[in-house]
């Protein structure tokens, strides 16, 4: 089946899924512990019975029963040598239930295993054992995929990657969320739609976890950010314990009922999960069949994604920071660090920067000594666990931009791609492959511009051939090449004229590598406060900077609101209320120094003190727990035992 033939599918109306499958067969006779796959493969008529019942109640899309026939999960039966026997054996049984009268989605979903660094198996280990499956059903001949029941948004990535690495089938994804709104792992519906879309998927959504009506807001929140369309394949409501076997109570009436509100909140594709009969199907069917679905939005947000949490980046919108801390260029420590293998630096800059106000964690891996690519990886695991904020990938290498991007669990921003012809070229479909935003450098074969005509013109020309690779505008922020004003006059105004170019004319975002404004230059935190000032209000809408620089913060803060920027004035009162906190710890840490100089150990002792009465104790496991120090632990858990031992 073509995209071709899915999106007119799709123009149909409302498309129907079909019900569960488990607890149908369970009902049916199949017992708890078997392997399912082989189970059908033994009662194929079992099977073939349940899925035309299904498409007789107006299912047009079956999912073949190949749930877990992945190599994984075969393993556990001692079937993963009959994998491709398996599935498409499976496949057999559906198209022969369908008779042509519904479309045959090969079914994938989650090996049961954890991915490094929480467990053994890595990325591209994974992204292998789903794509034998995915291999085993597009020879067998299914029209197109699901990915479903996803607990982690990495997973579903590398299930997504391996189908696009084996064919160019639509493909669907649903994630299960929690009672919090996000997945088990932590995502959000708003980040899981935002990478899955730029990753390629055709159809995103939810499925299983809740009844129809309790999943009505989660779609909402995708709807928002979706530029595809949105699936909702909800349970017959939550499961119950009747006696020692579990029931699902939702009625077909009740469930086709709230069926509607889902196609009322956003939902284009609809089915059942757990508990839903054909009955269930059908009711539903007879709902929403005559329903105008919401199309998706036109075009999308220009927004970045981490695992657990999206940032828009608003033209309008108030002025943003990337932190650029986490680079070893003149930081001795830190490349010594690296070239010791450690990465404490690495996690404690990602910390600071977050509390200090950045909204994207900009990571730089090169210094000699080291190898770069297996640093990067490292620091891209080390800074995800320890921070929620999106990454900005900063390498000049598209081999270890590529490999970054691969195993980055969101959707980055890379930093960044030029317009010399030999980096563009290999840059641009690798971006695009993985979803990414990225910075725009107007830098041609022939160097950096000498004037702002010249600027303005390779920026057209990089803009032209990014939008022949399939970007949009929303995708590119425009590196406005800041160069000293020492040694060019007009740089300051020449920057200026391309934020506000950028912005007015393009519909661009920008961005900027501020201190290099000042460079040369004495007091250069005043020169780049004020340029700072100058630039938002000129249209920049973000610079890679040191968000610990509270002059800065404290400029942007002030600039945004009287800009009225949305939301600025409560987040200028607490940025300010931070910095005051700020302030007043570091005097207590001169005093406490002070104090300590003379001697006074006991009046340090006392400062501790009178800081833990106002904030409380902090407990030292607790602390490295909460932010991601794994080595420190072990040690400080010994510690805190052999006290109360000795206590």
């Amino acid at each position: 089946m073509t995209n071709e033939a899915f999106q007119q599918l799709l123009q149909g109306g409302v498309v129907l899924l079909d019900g569960a499958t488990g607890t149908n067969l369970q009902q049916a006779g199949m017992p708890i512990g078997v392997c399912p796959e082989q189970w059908i493969l033994e009662n194929r008529d079992v099977m073939i019975d349940l899925q035309r019942r299904f498409v007789e109640a107006g299912s047009q899309i079956l999912y073949a029963p190949t749930f877990t026939g992945n190599r994984l999960k075969l393993a556990e039966y001692g079937l993963d040598d009959q994998l491709g026997a398996i599935n498409q054996g499976l496949v057999a049984i559906s198209k022969e239930a369908a008779q042509g009268k519904a479309l045959v989605a090969g079914d994938m979903t989650m090996t049961g295993q954890q991915l490094y660094p929480m467990g053994e198996l890595t990325f591209d280990g994974l992204v292998d054992v789903y794509r034998e499956q995915a291999q085993a059903l597009y020879d067998a001949g299914v029209d197109l995929f699901i990915v479903e029941t996803m607990m982690s948004l990495q997973e579903t990535r590398a299930c997504v990657l391996a189908i696009k690495e084996v064919c160019d089938l639509p493909i669907m994804a649903t994630l299960t969320f929690e009672k919090d709104g996000r997945t088990l792992y932590g995502t959000p519906p708003e980040a899981a739609v935002v990478v899955l879309q730029n990753l390629g998927v055709d159809a995103v959504g939810l499925n299983c976890s809740t009844g129809p009506a309790d999943m009505v807001e989660t779609v909402r929140k995708m709807y928002e950010y979706a530029t595809i369309p949105l699936i909702a394949k909800p349970n017959a409501g939550l499961p119950e314990l009747d006696g020692d076997k579990t029931v699902y109570k939702t009625t077909p009436e009740e469930f086709a009922q709230d069926g509607r509100l889902l196609i009322e909140a956003g939902a284009h594709i609809v089915g059942g999960c757990c508990g839903t009969t054909p009955d269930h199907i059908r009711a539903l069917h007879e709902a929403v069949c005559r329903l105008t679905p919401k199309a998706p939005h036109a075009s999308h947000h220009r927004v970045l994604a981490s695992e657990r949490q999206v940032v828009e980046i608003k033209l309008d919108g108030s002025f943003q920071v990337i932190g650029e801390r986490i680079n070893p260029t003149g930081k001795k420590k830190l490349q010594a660090e690296l070239r010791a293998g450690k990465l404490d630096m690495v996690r404690a800059m990602a910390r600071e920067q977050e509390r200090n106000g950045a909204s994207i964690l900009d990571v730089n891996m090169g210094t000699n000594g080291i190898d770069e690519k297996e640093m990067m990886l490292k620091a891209i695991y080390e800074v995800t666990g320890v921070s929620g904020l999106p990454l900005s990938i900063d390498t000049s290498s598209p081999d270890i931009m590529e490999a970054a991007l691969r195993i980055y669990p969101g959707r980055a921003l890379v930093n960044s791609i030029s317009c010399e012809t030999e980096k563009r070229k290999k840059l641009l479909p690798v971006v695009k492959k993985y979803g990414a935003m990225f910075i725009a450098l107007p830098v041609s074969d022939n160097g950096i511009p000498k004037t702002l005509e010249e600027k303005h013109a390779v920026l057209d020309e990089l803009l032209a051939d990014a939008y022949d690779h399939g970007f949009s505008p929303e995708d590119v922020v425009v590196d406005a090449l800041v160069a000293t004003v020492g040694a060019a006059p007009t740089s300051a105004l020449d920057c200026m004229a391309t934020f506000s170019h950028c912005k007015q004319d393009l519909g661009l975002a920008t961005v900027c590598g501020l201190s290099n404004i000042s460079f040369g230059l004495p007091d250069r935190i005043y020169v780049n406060a004020t340029f700072l000032g100058m630039a938002i209000a000129s249209g920049l809408t973000m610079a890679i900077a040191n968000p610990s620089q509270d002059l800065l913060m404290n400029t942007a803060a002030a600039a945004n609101m009287l800009m009225n920027k949305e939301g600025s004035d409560l987040a200028y009162i607490h940025r300010m209320q931070y910095f005051d906190k700020k302030e007043a710890e570091r005097k207590r840490q001169e005093e406490a120094e002070l104090l300590a100089s003379h001697g006074t150990a006991g009046a340090v002792e006392t400062a501790g003190e009178s800081q833990d009465a106002e904030q409380g104790p902090v407990n030292p496991v607790y602390q490295a727990v909460l932010e991601g120090e794994k080595a420190a632990v072990v040690a400080l858990a010994q510690q805190e035992l052999a006290h109360c031992m000795a206590g």
